[in-house]
Formats: structure tokens, sequence, C-alpha cells
């Protein structure tokens, strides 16, 4: 057994900590436009319209969900980034 066995590395700590930052990122935005804009937001947003809908329910109904999409999207490319700069990539 090695000295270094079950501790991390700075690079490791530093890597979790970004990962973990980029996860709480985005599932903050996540949460804010299918709670805040398809709940809490609603009746602000109801003024506009988006394809002939009220734009709180195109977000309670379709937005989020095409949000979330662009988001997990997002998270791929940014994690292979963060993978490459701490040359965990394949």
């Amino acid at each position: 057994m090695s000295d270094n066995e079950g501790e991390t590395t700075k690079a490791e700590q530093a890597y979790w900590k970004e990962n973990i930052r980029l996860l709480v990122t985005l599932m903050a935005i996540w949460f804010l436009v299918s709670f805040g804009a398809g709940i809490l937001f609603r009746p602000f947003l109801d003024q506009f319209a988006l394809g002939g809908y009220p734009l709180g329910f195109w977000f309670a109904q379709q937005g989020s969900i095409y949000v979330f999409i662009g988001l997990i999207f997002f998270y791929t490319v940014r994690m292979k980034q963060i993978e490459r700069k701490y040359d965990l990539d394949d």
C-alpha cells in the first residue's frame, strides 16, 4: 500500500471543485427556468406570447425541457474542456 493511497492531490481537488461548481451553476439555471419561469414568474411572463401561447405557459410546458437539453449539451462540452485541463481525458 502506498503512502498516497486514499489521499487526493491538489489537481484532483481542483478538478472536483470545478466540476461541482459547474453542476451547481447548471442546476440553478435549470431550477430558475423550470420553477421560476414556469411557476413563480408566470404571471409576468404571460404578458408575452411565443407561438400563440403565453410565455409562462410555454416555459412550463416546453421551454424548460429545451433549456434542460441545452444544458446537457453545454455540460458535455464544458466537462471535456475541464478534463483536458486536468489531463483526465481519454
